[in-house]
């Protein structure tokens, strides 16, 4: 059996612990424009209905969904958001049909290869989380070669959650959990959330302040479920291919206005 993987390095409790924000006032309401959440996490959804309303193939819908991504970055980025996390391909998608799973997997290494430059240009450093061991070799060194080039930046973090799954993720943090309790290099009784949470394939970033999903649809459908204990949630019924700045502010504005507690009474 290999070697178990501990807690990421240079990872602290901070990290896996929320903090609220700043008061602020909502963008648009006559008061200064609020501190960003720091951490932006997206559920792109709507893609194929988006194409069948226009009576095109899925893969356009895919393609269209592709820019909406670089909107969604450009307006990250303007708008001082630290970390943006999508999840681009959930463990669920390889149960779609062949083909679409073969368009979808075309689309992710072409922009691998041919987008990431730019990115770096920009100051953005990806990421990547999930199960790269489904995809094709060329595929998964075009995802370590994106976050080598990009390793050094700083502007934005640019999280792709790619076959990610979030049981999947909590199972098998929990197996090295275990292991490491077996190899006596885990006192269990210093287990706790904190400690747990550098077991996870988000161990070097922060929790997600707010979780935005596309298309209507109203639940997490298996993303980051662990790490969105306190997230706030936005759901739009704006199809993910028309997603834009205009939108993102809309997400941001709700954020602005939400009173995040963690457990503690609401302030009078």
């Amino acid at each position: 059996m290999g070697s178990v993987p501990g807690p990421a390095a240079g990872t602290t409790d901070a990290q896996t612990t929320p903090t609220p924000p700043p008061d602020a006032v909502g963008r648009g309401n006559g008061g200064a424009v609020p501190a960003p959440p720091g951490h932006v996490a997206l559920i792109m959804d709507g893609n194929g209905r988006w194409a069948m309303a226009r009576g095109l193939p899925r893969a356009a819908g895919h393609s269209a969904g592709a820019e909406a991504v670089r909107r969604c970055v450009h307006a990250a980025i303007s708008r001082g958001v630290g970390y943006l996390t999508l999840y681009a391909f959930s463990s669920e998608n390889w149960r779609r049909t062949p083909d679409e799973v073969a368009d979808l997997t075309s689309l992710l290494r072409y922009y691998l290869r041919h987008k990431v430059a730019e990115l770096s240009r920009e100051g953005v450093r990806i990421r990547i989380i999930g199960d790269l061991s489904r995809f094709d070799d060329d595929v998964r060194a075009e995802a370590k070669r994106a976050e080598d080039v990009t390793a050094g930046n700083r502007r934005l973090t640019l999280v792709l959650a790619l076959s990610y799954g979030g049981r999947a993720d909590i199972m098998q943090a929990a197996r090295h959990v275990a292991l490491a309790v077996r190899d006596g290099a885990l006192d269990p009784e210093r287990l706790d959330e904190a400690l747990f949470g550098r077991f996870l394939l988000t161990a070097d970033l922060p929790d997600p302040d707010l979780i935005i999903r596309t298309s209507g649809e109203c639940r997490l459908s298996n993303f980051l479920l662990w790490q969105s204990a306190y997230a706030e949630l936005v759901f739009l019924d704006t199809l993910w291919p028309d997603f834009n700045e205009q939108h993102f502010d809309a997400a941001l504005d709700v954020f602005a206005r939400r009173e995040r507690r963690f457990g503690a009474r609401p302030s009078l």
